[in-house]
């Protein structure tokens, strides 16, 4: 092989794009798998965000749908412009070898500093290197006072894998 070749991957090394950890899910890994979403939502980066996902994947968020990584920024770039320090908690629900199910609650205000709770549920599909391909969420929003507000910040390291309270 001469210099200007590209190395090949070997048969035990993931392609530069993998999210570990891989399909087929243990309790273990959907539980990290969700935690690493929760993690990458409260940077609220579109960019980093998007590169969890496959290039082609399909998103139905509420009544929007979504098609591919530019899609994907262009929407999220619009969600934290209009849902102001937005913080995310995730919940584990349930998995498969390559789905995993999860419950979330969000807190956030908007430009009349008016506090929301958004309670909603997501089923996940993921590739063999971890991307996910497919993200169908359903979300609803309440009102809230300032003064209920429970999630003020990034999950400390104290707290992971510790559920939510349903309201």
């Amino acid at each position: 092989m001469s210099e200007s070749e590209p190395a090949a991957e070997s048969a035990t090394e993931a392609p530069a794009e993998a999210r570990p950890p891989f399909p087929p899910f243990t309790a273990e890994t959907a539980a990290q798998k969700v935690q690493g979403a929760e993690d990458a939502w409260n940077t609220r980066d579109p960019q980093k965000v998007a590169l969890a996902y496959t290039p082609d994947s399909v998103w139905r968020n509420r009544d929007e749908f979504v098609t591919g990584r530019d899609e994907i920024v262009a929407f999220l770039t619009r969600k934290w412009e209009r849902e102001c320090d937005y913080v995310l908690r995730k919940s584990l629900w349930s998995f498969t070898d390559d789905r995993i199910a999860v419950r979330f609650q969000y807190e956030w205000h908007d430009a009349d500093e008016q506090w929301w709770r958004s309670y909603g549920n997501e089923l996940w599909e993921f590739t063999d290197i971890g991307l996910m391909a497919r993200r169908e969420a359903s979300i609803n929003d309440v009102p809230i006072a300032e003064a209920d507000r429970r999630i003020l910040g990034p999950r400390p390291p104290e707290e992971r894998g510790v559920d939510f309270d349903l309201r």
